[in-house]
């Protein structure tokens, strides 16, 4: 690696090789570490291997197939993913992945976070790896909002427990915003507000409190909303909304 202080760049951007991959543009962490590990990745002219080796963005020239990463604006685009269809480029069941709803001539993309197969809504892709890395970073607590249809009638007891944080098996969650919209005898329809991005989290939470859900749609993503985009449809978003720069 180049030494930072011969080029004046103090500590700049340092991060993993295979992260970095993820923040220049070219595809997933998980997709670096593999051309990483097929050799097709240099760092100042020279092929490494070491997925986890770190390196300076600010100083240090990455190249991918001798390829330097593309300089041209980010692009963000939000999609209403469809129930059955999952979040991945590659599905080793032979699913159908959401970057199949989308025209051919896009950019590389990425998805910033996940909706399980079961699940549907607004989904955000983009070029950015460091957007992607800013919105799913636990310590930002980006809000998410869903509108699920559980199983019995919900009472006031359940909404006080979900506003006040209920414990899983991974660890107590944060308090979480809740609404009840609708009660019956056999189905109740609320509206959840999470600052945290656990695996299966609404889902787990609802369990816990005796209301399995039938149905989960997520509303929105910070202050993007889902609105009247139909299943299956994408719409292109202003990228600076989140304050996270457009090119690099």
């Amino acid at each position: 690696m180049r030494d930072r202080r011969r080029h004046g760049a103090g500590p700049g951007r340092r991060v993993q090789l295979h992260r970095a991959m993820s923040k220049l543009g070219w595809g997933s962490r998980g997709e670096g570490r593999l051309w990483i590990s097929e050799g097709r990745v240099r760092v100042n002219g020279r092929v490494c291997t070491d997925p986890f080796i770190w390196i300076d963005l600010a100083v240090d020239d990455v190249t991918l197939d001798g390829r330097a990463p593309a300089a041209a604006s980010h692009r963000l685009i939000s999609i209403h993913k469809p129930v059955g269809i999952v979040v991945t480029h590659r599905d080793e069941r032979g699913r159908p992945d959401v970057f199949s709803l989308l025209p051919q001539g896009l950019p590389r993309l990425v998805a910033i976070g996940r909706l399980d197969a079961d699940s549907e809504g607004l989904l955000l892709l983009t070029t950015s790896g460091a957007l992607a890395d800013a919105l799913t970073d636990p310590a930002r607590h980006v809000p998410k909002r869903y509108r699920l249809t559980v199983k019995g009638r919900v009472g006031p007891g359940v909404i006080e427990a979900l506003g006040s944080g209920l414990v899983l098996d991974d660890g107590p969650t944060r308090p979480a915003v809740a609404r009840l919209l609708e009660a019956g005898d056999r189905f109740s329809l609320l509206e959840l507000v999470l600052t945290e991005g656990r695996n299966r989290q609404a889902r787990r939470m609802l369990e816990s409190v005796g209301h399995p859900v039938e149905r989960l749609v997520r509303t929105a993503v910070g202050d993007l909303e889902l609105g009247d985009l139909a299943a299956g449809q994408w719409r292109e978003e202003s990228f600076g909304r989140f304050g996270v720069a457009d090119q690099g």
